[in-house]
């Protein structure tokens, strides 16, 4: 008995150990958490439709809000390096603070925060500045560009939502927003990349709530699942859009992490984003890059592929 035993052990051990390795490598659920389509005002939380006015992309959603200065001094609050990205907090002369975004992805978030609001999705407003000085211990030290968004908005963060699981899962406008993302190269599909606001007051493009996918530097270039290259033009120019669909399903040709949240997107509604991009305005588009600090150049070429791809949706059978 007790040989049969110590024989079976390294036997279970192997097991565990394999079923340990099958569970983390688990592909998430993507579900919706609601038992009911969302309702017309639910689905404002998170997609309006803009109306036949296209919206002024060189302000953007800020509209009116005063906008940060060039070559002005900003106090360093705070400098985060975890991320991608060095982020910091910084105070301007007025009293009003930032948050700053130095790197690559400074100019392609503005960019693609332009381009999903220009089309219907609620966004919070970033602006890109060329030249900035950052004033620590009282010495300042003239910094590149940056994507610079306010941080005294009236909108109150509820925390973050799930790609997994939402009250959208499945609808138009939630798979319209991957679609969009996928023609854009949206490669950072993390959570806590997305956020919820309570609108302050009364509500905001016809909602209380917003669901917003706020940090989108890592698009405009290649797609990947280690760090990828941002803004790479050549490598956009490149990098396929679309594979042979599948029982009527897109498919992508996205080489980047949460590949589960594509599976099953159906071809009409990636048409249905296709028809909305296509629907951005040269002015628009002018706007949204010129927002972002790219030449003319570089603008036609990125509006010729973005255009590309969604004809290439269109086109699907």
């Amino acid at each position: 008995m007790y040989t049969a035993v110590t024989r079976t052990i390294p036997a279970m051990t192997a097991a565990v150990a394999i079923l340990t390795v099958l569970s983390g490598c688990a592909v998430p659920t993507v579900k919706p958490t609601g038992s009911q389509p969302p309702s017309r005002a639910e689905s404002a939380e998170f997609w309006v439709d803009p109306g036949p006015d296209p919206r002024n992309l060189q302000a953007g959603v800020g509209g009116r809000h005063e906008r940060p200065g060039m070559d002005q001094p900003y106090d360093v609050i705070s400098t985060d390096t975890r991320g991608f990205s060095i982020t910091y907090r910084v105070k301007d002369r007025r009293g009003s603070e930032w948050n700053v975004k130095i790197g690559p992805e400074a100019q392609t978030e503005v960019v693609a925060s332009r381009i999903l609001w220009a089309i219907g999705y609620h966004q919070v407003p970033s602006y890109f500045v060329e030249r900035w000085i950052a004033v620590e211990h009282a010495r300042g030290q003239l910094r590149g560009g940056a994507r610079f968004r306010p941080r005294d908005m009236p909108l109150h963060s509820e925390g973050t939502w799930s790609w997994q699981s939402n009250p959208f899962v499945g609808t138009r406008e939630y798979n319209g927003l991957l679609s969009t993302l996928m023609l854009i190269n949206g490669t950072d599909l993390k959570n806590d990349n997305n956020e919820i606001y309570q609108v302050e007051g009364e509500a905001n493009e016809q909602a209380k709530r917003w669901y917003v996918v706020k940090d989108l530097g890592a698009s405009l270039g290649q797609t990947g699942k280690v760090d990828p290259r941002r803004g790479y033009l050549e490598g956009f120019e490149r990098e396929p859009f679309l594979l042979a669909p599948e029982n009527g399903f897109a498919r992508f040709a996205y080489r980047g992490l949460h590949r589960e949240l594509l599976q099953n997107i159906p071809i009409d509604h990636l048409k249905w984003a296709c028809n909305r991009v296509l629907a951005i305005t040269d002015r628009q588009w002018r706007d949204a890059f010129a927002a972002g600090n790219y030449d003319e150049q570089s603008t036609t070429r990125y509006v010729a592929r973005i255009r590309a791809k969604a004809q290439e949706g269109l086109a699907l059978p």
